[in-house]
């Protein structure tokens, strides 16, 4: 799963508040699809951008991950250091874009259920319950003083 960080939870998010209020959806447009939002969100680019930076004929989401160069200056290297910098590995792209982690579809309301990747209010629960997941993985690092039995400070710390 990805590293929680609060602009990757913010990003999860703000892009299933836009799809909720009617953004744009095709999940084979690489500007509009699961990804291409959440890049619009993290890169305030357009999904006319994203899709010509992402026009690279390799294929999907999960095919451009697994192509991703650190060291190269392609513009879809561009785009994947966005998502990367917020947390996110190749795989955790793959699952965004197909909603197939399974620790995000245990935690859905009402419990375990496959969600289908083009369905959009599937992919705003998908979004938001990952957004969740990392939040309470982001505030568990969090260390917390201890108090002893008269509520005085403990030097020792609570985990």
């Amino acid at each position: 799963m990805a590293i929680p960080t609060l602009a990757l939870i913010g990003a999860l998010r703000e892009t299933a508040k836009r799809l909720e209020e009617g953004a744009q959806y095709a999940w084979g447009n690489h500007g509009s699809c699961n990804c291409g939002n959440l890049l619009q969100v993290i890169t305030d680019l357009s999904k006319e951008e994203i899709l010509t930076y992402a026009h690279t004929g390799i294929g999907e989401w999960t095919e451009l991950a697994e192509e991703y160069c650190g060291v190269t200056d392609a513009p879809i290297s561009l785009l994947l250091k966005k998502l990367q910098d917020t947390g996110l590995t190749p795989t955790d792209i793959h699952n965004l874009e197909y909603l197939e982690d399974r620790t995000v579809l245990n935690a859905l309301p009402g419990g375990f259920r496959w969600l289908k990747r083009n369905q959009r209010a599937d992919v705003i629960l998908y979004f938001r319950t990952y957004a969740d997941l990392l939040e309470e993985q982001l505030i568990a690092q969090i260390p917390l003083p201890s108090f002893d039995l008269k509520g005085e400070p403990s030097t020792e710390v609570a985990y």
